[in-house]
């Protein structure tokens, strides 16, 4: 799983799409076999396998598959500031997050700016972005665990934003070739409909380009990553082993 999960929902529907090479797995080099939920008073980590499937943070105290864990003052004090520093870090991750969205929107505006959209289809395609956007957001600002976006849920959602936005796109490209045709130039018809067939394939490579200005963003996340990964070197679960919450690499 990547850490861009674990530190809740980066990976968020519709920008992870377009973010394939830059997210905080691939720009930190870290990753994890934990989902995690920011409990009120805790922060609590699971997995389907291997054991230990649970491991619950709670203000220095640690308990793995239920059983708590005999810590000395330093490991305590390790754990405690871990879950201040991973506290602390998911705003920073939620407002990456909301700038993706934005970053995002902007970019599919330009993008439509090119197609000489009629001005109804114009319109709602900015309304529906809008709502869109606005949901987006909303389902960040709201989550708590990366339980939220598991399995292919981001996917799905931005498989039903492109289902909603493409059609809309593609339909008025193809009216535009109709035009075209009618007015005798049949080659900017052929082209507007080739245009209209490749819609999708064809703004991707574009979108993502666009997307690239966030790296600065994400990459600023890193050693507050790399700190939380130095805070639990050395602390063991129930059953001895390094408890490796999360993994940082070169």
């Amino acid at each position: 799983m990547h850490l861009s999960r674990l530190l809740l929902l980066f990976t968020l529907p519709f920008v992870a799409s377009l973010l394939h090479a830059q997210d905080l797995a691939t720009t930190c080099h870290a990753s994890s076999s934990y989902d995690v939920t920011l409990k009120t008073d805790s922060l609590l980590f699971e997995r389907a396998s291997p054991a230990p499937f649970h491991a619950e943070l709670q203000q220095g105290a640690l308990r793995t598959d239920g059983v708590a864990v005999r810590l000395n003052a330093e490991d305590q004090d390790r754990l405690a500031l871990f879950e201040r520093d991973l506290r602390a870090l998911a705003p920073r991750v939620r407002t990456v997050a909301q700038n993706g969205v934005d970053m995002a929107v902007r970019a599919m505006r330009t993008e439509a700016d090119g197609m000489g959209l009629g001005v109804d289809t114009r319109a709602e395609f900015d309304r529906r972005l809008s709502a869109h956007a606005s949901e987006l957001k909303r389902r960040i600002a709201a989550s708590r665990s990366t339980h939220d976006w598991q399995g292919d849920a981001a996917d799905q959602a931005m498989n039903q934003i492109g289902a909603d936005l493409l059609p809309l796109l593609a339909a008025d490209l193809g009216q535009q070739a109709i035009n075209a045709a009618l007015g005798g130039d049949l080659q900017t018809a052929a082209s507007l409909r080739d245009r209209a067939a490749d819609l999708a394939t064809e703004l991707q490579p574009r979108l993502q380009q666009r997307m690239q200005a966030l790296r600065p963003q994400i990459e600023a996340l890193c050693p507050s990553i790399q700190r939380l990964a130095e805070l639990q070197q050395g602390v063991r679960g129930s059953d001895g082993r390094p408890l490796n919450l999360l993994q940082v690499g070169q």
